[in-house]
């Protein structure tokens, strides 16, 4: 057997890592169309200067430091990283093999006697090299929200915001939620009554607030009351609803319960909009759910966005189906809301920096001096299917468009080119 040498032993490991980034410590975006999802708003023909990851300045002309890079933008649109929804990128790599699945926790223990684990944290899991990241960065997504499965109990777990930047400290401080499933998605984990889930939370409430005594049978919470304990000072809850009557129930317990509730899903949200409002609940929706899957979502509609958003709701959006590997159709849904009577400012904000209030990211979502420099140039505007990301920077720094998709297509068009030729 021939063995390669140490020169071409190393560029075939180089090939097969990631792309590195583009390091540089200042970037000059000249001459753009800047969305700045600030009171600002829309400013043409404007610049921005990147310092350090952080925007130090957006107006016109502004002037590039020496060693700079410098951007033509020609009138491009540029636009805050997007919202890549909640999801599963980096803990699920194929949905079908369960190796590489670590969104859920299985107990295996039937309904009535399973244990919930609030302490259950799947951001542990998060792999910073799966090649699903990639693929979202190239679609201008620059940020998530990692969240667990249900698994077997109705309290699923923590998750939190990850930049999609590669690192290995990708978890984003301040962002951390605990995810609860409510209604006939998680009859099974309550007996078959969406009733009886009521009863269940109010049990882990009452757990936590009044321990029991050790040994006590059938408790919900063998562990991890202290984790709940700070989600009931005031803390994120994501609940996973759809059904109008539930939702109401939501927003009753969580006054109740103290907790900082966000529905996720809410397909009838429409339908109690104004109470929503009122208390002010945000809603990340799916865009795209406009027929009833089941009888919680016998109100869905394709103006459901636009009835919340004239509701005065806080609004973003996710996707429901397959969000890990098709998070890039979170944009085409942003743009499917606007048709359907949003408007294109509120779709833009539901992508950028509405869910960066949601999730506590205070720094991030909007162009302005001090935010993170997490910012894409488009070839057009950014919510029309056929303008893509021409270059995306997450924390100042120009990541590479390049995925295992585009490396395996450029392969073999080579191998097809040197075919042809001969």
């Amino acid at each position: 057997m021939k063995l390669l040498a140490p020169a071409a032993v190393a560029v075939l490991f180089a090939a097969l890592l990631p792309a590195p980034a583009v390091f540089a410590n200042d970037v000059l975006i000249r001459g753009a169309e800047i969305h700045t999802l600030t009171p600002a708003g829309k400013l043409t023909g404007a610049d921005v200067l990147i310092s350090a990851g952080k925007i130090v300045a957006v107006g016109q002309p502004l002037t590039a430091p020496p060693d700079a890079v410098v951007v033509e933008a020609k009138g491009r649109p540029l636009t805050p990283g997007l919202f890549a929804g909640i999801t599963a990128i980096g803990i699920e790599e194929v949905s079908a093999e369960s190796s590489t699945v670590d969104e859920s926790l299985e107990l295996g223990a039937p309904m009535y006697q399973t244990q919930w684990r609030p302490e259950f944290d799947v951001t542990l899991a998060y792999n910073p090299r799966s090649v699903l990241l990639p693929v979202a960065r190239m679609e201008g997504l620059t940020w998530a929200v990692l969240a667990p499965n249900g698994g077997d109990a109705l309290l699923a777990g923590q998750g939190a915001a990850i930049t999609l930047d590669g690192s290995y400290d990708a978890v984003l401080a301040g962002s951390r939620s605990l995810f609860v499933s409510i209604g006939s998605d998680a009859l099974s984990m309550s007996a078959g009554s969406r009733a009886a889930q009521y009863m269940l939370l109010e049990q882990a409430v009452r757990e936590t607030r009044t321990p029991p005594p050790a040994g006590t049978p059938t408790l919900l919470l063998p562990s991890g009351r202290e984790v709940l304990a700070k989600y009931l000072k005031g803390g994120r809850v994501v609940f996973n609803v759809h059904r109008a009557a539930d939702i109401r129930q939501v927003l009753a317990l969580a006054k109740r319960y103290g907790v900082k509730p966000v529905i996720a899903g809410g397909e009838e949200a429409w339908l109690v909009a104004e109470d929503l409002a009122k208390a002010k609940v945000p809603v990340l929706l799916n865009p795209f759910d406009n027929l009833p899957q089941d009888f919680d979502r016998l109100g869905a509609r394709l103006d459901n966005a636009a009835l919340l958003a004239r509701a005065g709701v806080a609004l973003s959006f996710m996707q429901t189906n397959d969000p890990s590997h098709n998070a890039r159709k979170i944009r085409q849904g942003a743009g499917n809301a606007v048709a359907h009577g949003l408007p294109w400012d509120a779709g833009l904000a539901a992508l950028t920096s509405v869910p960066a209030e949601i999730f506590g990211l205070q720094g991030r979502g909007r162009i302005a001096p001090g935010f993170v420099a997490d910012c894409v140039l488009w070839s057009g505007d950014p919510l029309e299917l056929s303008s893509v990301a021409e270059q995306v920077w997450i924390a100042g720094t120009s990541v590479p468009l390049r995925s295992r998709q585009t490396e395996l297509r450029d392969r073999y068009m080579e191998k097809l080119k040197r075919k042809a030729a001969r």
